[in-house]
């Protein structure tokens, strides 16, 4: 049937609803927002990585037109991870289609292929995540941290794309 998008993104299209409502109310405060992450962002553009920050290039899913956002790159257990704190973002949803980006740091740039977890394999990531970043992205998680419980990070899940990085 045509447009039928099956069942694995009609879940995903259901949640979507719900997380977009929810990051619509979210703002981040004004010293993030006009200098935390304009300096990071800055820094990173000219090689200097605070934090494990990153510009993550990944093409439009429309346009194919390289689009460029400053990601913090998690690395757990050897493996490593991008997380969107702020819900399906238009790069979480660029990423989802292409499955492959790019990481630059300066003039340092690092291809990847990344594969989206399910909604049960991110607990632990996004544990390590807040432990690491709940200072820049708490606010979009409606209270759960690093010390959350099991139960508390598999309800955040579903409002946080998250992939892992090849």
């Amino acid at each position: 049937m045509a447009g039928d998008q099956g069942p694995r993104n009609a879940g995903h299209d259901a949640g979507h609803a719900s997380a977009a409502a929810h990051f619509e109310r979210k703002r981040p405060g004004w010293f993030t927002a006009h200098v935390f992450n304009p300096l990071v962002a800055g820094l990173t553009r000219m090689g200097i990585s605070l934090f494990g920050s990153r510009v993550l290039e990944v093409a439009g899913r429309s346009s194919g037109v390289p689009r460029r956002t400053p990601v913090n790159v998690l690395t757990l257990d050897g493996a490593r991870y991008l997380v969107a704190p702020r819900g399906d973002t238009q790069w979480a949803r660029n990423l989802r289609t292409s499955g492959e980006g790019r990481l630059l740091v300066g003039p340092r740039s690092e291809r990847f292929t990344a594969t989206e977890l399910s909604d049960e394999e991110k607990p632990p990531v996004l544990r390590a995540y807040l432990k690491r970043w709940k200072f820049e992205v708490g606010v979009f998680f409606d209270g759960v941290g690093p010390d959350s419980s099991e139960a508390e990070l598999r309800a955040a899940a579903p409002k946080h794309p998250a992939f892992r990085l090849h």
